[in-house]
């Protein structure tokens, strides 16, 4: 497949775009939100997905204490066999590795839950990019600007694939290209303007 301008550095989502874990997220929210009297539905949790944890329980009105995240992600990591990577993820990343076509990953999930299921599913990234207390969270670009510093390239040469508002914000904030991913949790919108509906069809930013 021939590409005008293949992109030299693909930069992915994790929830909603490599591993299905809405489930998860359930479980870890209502057992959280029941430990700590929060009273708040998954449904407006999962609205917020995409920030750093922290900055949802703010957005949520909540005071972001410690004891809350790591209820949540202890929770998620005693159900983290629920998580799943979507219908040709590991096939195709296995082929951009093996073309030599850079990769990375930049989530708001925390590193020792993001590092475990990419190994556990043969997933290596060239970098892994997660919440950190130097860099902030998406919408803000740090991290996908990290990501594009870490591997070398040019913003020009990098997109970011994402399923969210936020994801969209974080890529336009960072100024490189983004494509929205259609089988993940968010809403289609007309700010999208590349957009693909299978993970195989990464392809067609890269030509392999």
């Amino acid at each position: 497949m021939k590409v005008v301008n293949p992109k030299k550095l693909l930069i992915f989502d994790l929830d909603g775009v490599i591993f299905d874990s809405k489930k998860n997220m359930e479980i870890a929210w209502n057992q959280t939100s029941k430990k700590f009297d929060l009273n708040i539905s998954f449904n407006n949790y999962f609205k917020k997905i995409g920030m750093p944890f922290m900055e949802i329980l703010k957005s949520l009105d909540v005071e972001p204490r410690i004891e809350i995240y790591e209820c949540f992600k202890n929770t998620s990591l005693e159900n983290i066999h629920l998580i799943k990577p979507y219908k040709n993820v590991t096939k195709m990343l296995n082929k951009l590795r093996k073309n030599k076509v850079k990769f990375s990953i930049v989530t708001s999930k925390d590193f020792k839950r993001t590092k475990f299921l990419l190994k556990k599913s043969g997933i290596e990234p060239n970098s892994i990019h997660c919440p950190n207390k130097k860099l902030r969270g998406k919408p803000y670009p740090d991290h996908l600007l990290h990501s594009i510093k870490t591997n070398n390239v040019e913003p020009l040469d990098s997109c970011f694939f994402g399923d969210s508002k936020i994801d969209y914000l974080a890529a336009k904030n960072a100024n490189i290209d983004f494509v929205f991913v259609s089988y993940g949790y968010g809403k289609e919108s007309n700010e999208y303007k590349q957009q693909i509906e299978d993970f195989n069809q990464v392809n067609k930013f890269i030509g392999i």
